[in-house]
């Protein structure tokens, strides 16, 4: 019996944004599919207009899983995570252990299937690169969303992560952010 995707229906009960006040809480569950979708679109524009030849559904396939080990770990603050060197060099060490034992949960003839999925993710660092990229700007758009709904406890990260996404000085998110992002902020009405 494997308990592999047991643990994985249980990234809706992790939510993320632990530090802040949330008009709406967000789980991994539903992070990781605006992730997986964004990261898609993300590998699409490169091949599309700037000549690239990522594998979409590799981009995609780590999209999905990129969360995967919180299901263990539970979902560190990023002012935690990041606070210095060695708690982030620790974190990303518990990150890998947690990703070996789900890992170890799949039948031995899955293993290696997953293997490159949740273990040597970001050793693809050429597809890995739209996984951190959508993870971004899905933090950003989650600043947008709450703002709109009269969360000023956002401003302050919507400002930092858009400076983070404006460093990547990647065209796919210059892309998105001109076509795609300022719809974040209309009403329901304003879309329609």
């Amino acid at each position: 019996m494997s308990h592999f995707f047991a643990y994985l229906a249980r990234m809706k009960y992790i939510n993320r944004w632990g530090l802040m006040r949330n008009t709406h809480e967000e789980n991994i569950q539903e992070h990781s599919l605006q992730v997986a979708m964004i990261a898609h679109l993300l590998a699409l524009i490169h091949n599309k207009f700037y000549g690239g030849r990522v594998d979409i559904e590799r981009v995609l396939t780590l999209a999905v899983f990129h969360e995967a080990s919180e299901v263990i770990t539970g979902d560190l603050a990023t002012p935690i995570k990041y606070f210095n060197p060695e708690i982030k060099k620790a974190y990303k060490d518990i990150e890998e252990v947690a990703n070996k034992k789900l890992l170890e949960m799949l039948p031995k003839e899955l293993q290696e299937d997953y293997d490159h999925i949740l273990i040597e993710k970001k050793r693809d660092k050429r597809a890995y690169a739209f996984v951190k990229a959508a993870d971004k700007l899905c933090a950003y758009l989650k600043c947008l969303e709450e703002l709109k709904a009269g969360n000023g406890e956002f401003e302050k990260a919507k400002n930092s992560i858009e400076g983070q996404i404006h460093e990547m000085n990647m065209p796919e998110i210059a892309y998105f952010m001109k076509n795609f992002a300022p719809s974040f902020s209309l009403t329901l009405d304003e879309l329609n």
